[in-house]
């Protein structure tokens, strides 16, 4: 294909950040980008989001911690990962040669340590944003999904943006009965993005154990079964709010990626597929590009938000 007859992928998410097409590999299941280099092109990405850094290296949670379910995935993993100075002095300086946007995905014990974390992310050469994790249902520091309590999200989203002068992205958990509040709350409070959906949060059993199948006894559900609940819920907040929406939940394919674009999200990140596929993003990437010619579609930001047959917002 023609450099003329290919359609225009790059996208607009927020706070001056320019994409060069709308995949981007989500956190937690690409790990620091670096362990993919080897077998997909970082370059054929529109950003890479990192493991989520806390303020020191974590451990996470005991074995097993990590499940196949049908059409899906259980995990209980516990947000492990090298911290913050680790990743600033080792690992980002190794993304840079990419020229990809790194996304810094961040959390903290309590609602300071967030602050802390981005304030150090913030003054790190290279970073092109930040997404804050308000929404693992596997961190028992927390004691429950911080995505789940308006006001304390309120309190974390404002206590960020108040330390960092990076774009800032915060994540959504789908485990409420109103996610148009909280995304009204993280745009009120300064967000320049909304990232959703997180995990649901599941369970399975060992019957011959007769226990818990994860030592968290719970984890997060994600893959191709959750996709249905988080079209819906992008769906919502992307009519509900002015800041873009990064669209995720089940997406395994152009297609998949493509239905999160039409119902208004400006880019999309690609998750437990990098499990399955380690070239899922590059691949999707591609499929996108000709989802759109096949429809006669020459720009993506002509096919993004045009859903037709909803009801009003």
């Amino acid at each position: 294909m023609t450099d003329a007859a290919r359609p225009r992928l790059a996208v607009d998410v927020g706070a001056g950040l320019r994409l060069r097409n709308p995949i981007i590999a989500a956190s937690g299941t690409f790990g620091y980008g670096l362990e993919f280099a080897g077998v997909t092109d970082l370059r054929a990405l529109g950003a890479i989001v990192v493991k989520g850094l806390s303020l020191e290296p974590h451990q996470g949670h005991p074995a097993p911690r990590i499940l196949e379910t049908p059409a899906g995935m259980l995990n209980a993993i516990g947000l492990q990962n090298i911290g913050v100075r680790a990743f600033v002095e080792a690992t980002l300086p190794q993304l840079r040669v990419f020229g990809t946007p790194i996304v810094a995905n961040c959390w903290g014990r309590v609602p300071e340590e967030f602050g802390e974390v981005a304030a150090r992310l913030s003054d790190a050469e290279g970073l092109a944003a930040i997404e804050i994790n308000v929404s693992c249902p596997n961190t028992r520091e927390w004691g429950r999904i911080i995505a789940t309590d308006l006001e304390l999200t309120r309190e974390v989203v404002r206590l960020v943006r108040s330390r960092s002068r990076l774009p800032l992205w915060v994540k959504l958990s789908p485990n409420v009965t109103d996610i148009v509040s909280f995304a009204r709350v993280a745009e009120q409070e300064g967000a320049d993005a909304i990232s959703l959906i997180n995990t649901l949060l599941g369970m399975a059993v060992d019957l011959d154990r007769r226990r818990p199948a994860l030592t968290n006894v719970t984890g997060g559900l994600s893959g191709p079964a959750i996709k249905p609940v988080a079209l819906r819920m992008v769906h919502d907040v992307a009519r509900a709010v002015r800041i873009p929406v990064i669209g995720m939940g089940g997406i395994s394919s152009g297609d998949d990626a493509l239905e999160f674009l039409l119902v208004g999200a400006r880019a999309v990140q690609v998750g437990t597929a990098s499990l399955t596929d380690p070239r899922a993003t590059e691949r999707i990437a591609a499929e996108v590009s000709a989802g759109l010619r096949r429809r006669g579609c020459r720009d993506v930001n002509e096919w993004i938000g045009t859903l037709e047959g909803a009801p009003p917002a």
